[in-house]
């Protein structure tokens, strides 16, 4: 869409781009990066290995990323659409802003900032739900050059005070409430509970959305819509280094702690927006919806930053995908004339489940290109979509990335490459995948299964864990030394497509959003009663994965009973979105003689596959496992 990038524009170039990409890598970003606006050219393109793992990308350069989304679309596409913003109550209007709209919002909102005292290199953090200015403040931090943190408007008052202490901001913004389907969510009062324990806060900024009753603290909060009235629509962007932060975005690891990686700004900026025009092929009057939180990199980089580098129309939905009914979504996309769909498989999988009628009675003839994120998508998931949603004529993108690439790293290319059910096929350009054998040799033959490395750096890649390098060499980089470890598993066939076939470490992939066991783990041993834990993931017909604890309690007791305070803890100490789904009560856990939990054992015991656990003679009490099959926990039972 953006003229100047190198666009694929059949399945014979992306060979070539790939070709390019990896022979001449410093050519190819070249050429990409120089479509972009700067303030002073880049001198380097890369430097840094995964052995030094001090990566650079376009060093010497300054810019500003949202002249890129903003200001460099005025003379052309001034007038465009850039934001739709469709409420959680269908019989609110839809508020749109257009690309010079939208930078005089994010002026004001950078200028406000400004009047905080927020300066180049500040965190300011957001928790909030999906309005329009959740967009916009992201955008103004970015414009001073401040660090933005966005923590997902479902998280507890202590995973929200874990990550405002982590990344030590200074300045909050939330709503005073949020909509979520026919729920409100009280989002000031969570903060105020948070900020009791983050004394780095000077300033929280509250923007009027529910209207609900709240207390206001003087002189620490603000109310947004009567301090942005004085603020200017002209705010200079403030020019950064290639490698300056340009955000925070945590996500659970496979220890209790959630890791902050920090993502920089010219190489996110550049492989995001390349990706984004390649994968998705839009033409100028197509309207893009990604249905994703921007609590989310999936909201950080295809709903927000892609969209906007490409000067595309994104919209931004607050709603839920069964609010008012089970139609929401289908009813959206004929409203706005959707064309680009992009959700993920839970929501996909969930809206099959319901009446096709809810489908069939709205005109979805608009739609050209569907999308899949979040998690592997399953065959009769993709064969539903593709039929009911798409009209057995539009391809479906199904993406594989995370949180730590920035950017889609495998994927088809609409309407150039073949879209085959349930896989991710090919790399994307600057991206070199190899499957790892338990031995960490890579895996030669064409056809094969192992596990999902990357050989190169690659310019959207998160440069650290915030406060912790050690940490981050440890946990993507010491499996296979000189190889990022993605923690995926896969699968590739005889023309070299890959399928990804889930978590191999201990994180947990529940409705496209990535848990870390440690930290559920860590909440359930929160209740006074219960001596040890171990939590692993589950098949589940909805979610792709659920959560399926044991738990050594110290009597036996009513499990109901005990699983919605076990709920209950992990609700307030994480947020709902990390609620087990059963639970089995033990005796002990089946345990190495060193002490280690056999998470492998609860895996396959989960899953009913009793005839492949395998060796158990190493355990220390390989007694246990019959305890654990005689117990085991099903959907239906539990």
């Amino acid at each position: 869409m953006n003229k100047n990038l190198r666009t694929i524009n059949s399945a014979l170039e992306l060979k070539e781009q790939v070709n390019a990409s990896l022979n001449d890598s410093d050519k190819f970003w070249r050429e990409q990066a120089e479509t972009f606006k700067w303030s002073k050219p880049f001198t380097e393109i890369q430097s840094g290995d995964f052995h030094d793992l001090n990566i650079r990308w376009f060093d010497g350069g300054e810019l500003n990323i949202t002249e890129n989304c903003l200001d460099r679309h005025l003379p052309t596409r001034g007038e465009k659409t850039a934001l739709i913003f469709e409420p959680n109550n269908p019989n609110e209007e839809a508020r749109k802003l257009t690309y010079r709209e939208l930078h005089d919002e994010v002026c004001r909102f950078a200028n406000l900032l400004k009047k905080q005292g927020i300066k180049k290199g500040d965190v300011v953090c957001f928790y909030m739900a999906m309005v329009p200015e959740l967009m916009i403040g992201v955008l103004a931090a970015a414009r001073i050059g401040a660090v933005h943190s966005v923590v997902f408007g479902g998280f507890s008052a202590n995973a929200l005070a874990s990550r405002i202490q982590d990344s030590k901001a200074r300045l909050l913004v939330t709503n005073d409430g949020g909509f979520r389907g026919d729920k409100t969510i009280p989002l000031k009062d969570i903060s105020d509970e948070a900020l009791q324990h983050c004394p780095t806060i000077e300033k929280m900024i509250v923007v009027k959305r529910t209207g609900q009753k709240i207390t206001m603290n003087s002189p620490r909060d603000l109310d947004y819509q009567i301090e942005i009235q004085s603020c200017s629509t002209v705010c200079e962007a403030t020019p950064v280094e290639s490698e300056h932060p340009l955000f925070l975005l945590y996500t659970s690891g496979s220890t209790g702690k959630p890791k902050g990686l920090l993502h920089t700004t010219a190489g996110y900026m550049v492989q995001v927006a390349l990706s984004f025009a390649n994968v998705f092929q839009m033409a100028e009057k197509d309207i893009y919806w990604c249905t994703a939180d921007i609590g989310w990199i999936t909201g950080h980089s295809y709903l927000t930053y892609g969209p906007l580098l490409n000067g595309a129309t994104t919209v931004m939905f607050e709603g839920v995908p069964t609010y008012p009914d089970g139609g929401r979504f289908w009813e959206v996309i004929e409203k706005h004339q959707i064309t680009h769909f992009y959700t993920a498989p839970t929501a996909i999988r969930a809206l099959e489940a319901l009446p096709l009628e809810l489908v069939k009675k709205h005109n979805l003839n608009s739609l050209k290109v569907l999308g899949s994120v979040g998690e592997p998508i399953n065959e009769e998931a993709w064969q539903w979509y593709f039929k009911n949603i798409g009209r057995s004529e539009c391809p479906i993108v199904d993406t594989w990335w995370q949180t730590e690439t920035g950017s889609i790293m495998i994927s088809p290319i609409a309407h150039h490459t073949e879209c085959i059910p349930s896989m991710a096929t090919y790399p994307m350009p600057g991206v070199e995948p190899a499957l790892v054998d338990e031995k960490g040799e890579i895996i030669t033959s064409t056809e094969a299964t192992g596990n999902l490395c990357l050989l190169r750096p690659w310019p959207s890649m998160a440069r650290t864990i915030f406060g912790d390098h050690d940490r981050y060499k440890q946990t993507y980089f010491s499996t296979y030394p000189g190889k990022y470890f993605t923690g995926d598993g896969a699968r590739r066939d005889q023309s070299s497509r890959y399928r990804i076939t889930g978590r191999v470490d201990d994180v947990i992939n529940i409705s496209g959003h990535r848990i870390g066991t440690a930290e559920v783990e860590e909440a359930i041993n929160e209740h006074p009663r219960i001596i040890e834990s171990a939590v692993v993931g589950v098949s589940h017909p909805i979610k792709g994965q659920g959560l399926y604890a044991y738990v050594i309690f110290e009597s036996q007791t009513d499990t109901t009973t005990l699983k919605k305070e076990i709920n209950d803890l992990i609700t307030k100490m994480i947020g709902p979105i990390a609620k087990i789904d059963l639970l089995q009560c033990v005796s002990g856990l089946p345990k190495t003689r060193s002490g280690k939990i056999m998470r492998r054992i609860l895996r396959k015991v989960a899953e009913g596959e009793s005839d492949q656990l395998g060796d158990t003679s190493t355990l220390l009490n390989p007694e246990i496992v019959g305890e654990l099959l005689r117990g085991r926990q099903t959907l239906k039972e539990g």
